[in-house]
């Protein structure tokens, strides 16, 4: 039990976006400054991972949620549309800087992916932000492969058996249902796939 909940820490869904940031701008055969590079990383790094534990901080602390897992559908809705909101900006933000444009919209993807799971606690699924994160990374890394025409195949069989760490994790601790996991997964691929073909249509 150790080792799942030590996988469900270390690859928290916050992280995701940092590291998708970080592999963009190592693997990118697109040149850009390494100052502005750190830049991104360090705007990435606090709206998408500090910003959100401050807001979990303070939604605990008016008791609009019971901890920091968001065990139920009532808890995560605020943080998921904080969540997508500040994804579209700072998607927004990039696009304007004409500087990673392919990077902005994954972020657009992030949103919509996000969107789809606030969408589905209508129907009471409650989408694993664990594995819709990997599933983005994946999308993302296999995004960047076509564009660049690099080939990425062991990056991506190593994040495939990352993806297989986090799903088993999430159901052996019993934080989700199977189809919750398959359903994370999937929204965060095709979400991505679905941001591309947005940006090269504009």
């Amino acid at each position: 039990m150790f080792f799942y909940k030590f996988i469900s820490y270390v690859l928290h869904p916050l992280l995701f976006s940092f590291l998708g940031s970080f592999l963009y701008l190592y693997l990118s055969p697109k040149h850009i400054l390494k100052q502005q590079e750190y830049i991104i990383l360090l705007v990435v790094f606090i709206s998408t991972y500090i910003v959100p534990i401050l807001l979990l901080a303070l939604l605990k602390r008016v008791n609009m949620i019971s901890d920091y897992h968001l065990r139920n559908i009532e808890e995560r809705k605020f943080p998921i549309l904080f969540f997508i909101m500040l994804s579209f900006l700072l998607g927004r933000a990039m696009v304007s800087t004409r500087i990673a444009d392919l990077l902005a919209f994954s972020f657009f993807g992030v949103a919509f992916a996000l969107s789809f799971t606030y969408l589905l606690f209508n129907i009471k699924i409650k989408t694993s932000l664990h594995t819709l994160g990997i599933g983005g990374l994946i999308g993302f890394v296999m995004v960047m492969s076509y564009e660049y025409r690099l080939n990425f195949n062991s990056l991506l069989a190593g994040l495939f058996i990352i993806a297989g760490f986090i799903g088993v994790s999430r159901l052996a601790l019993n934080a989700h249902r199977p189809k919750e996991v398959y359903i994370g997964f999937l929204l965060g691929v095709i979400s991505q796939f679905i941001s591309f073909q947005i940006y090269q249509n504009i």
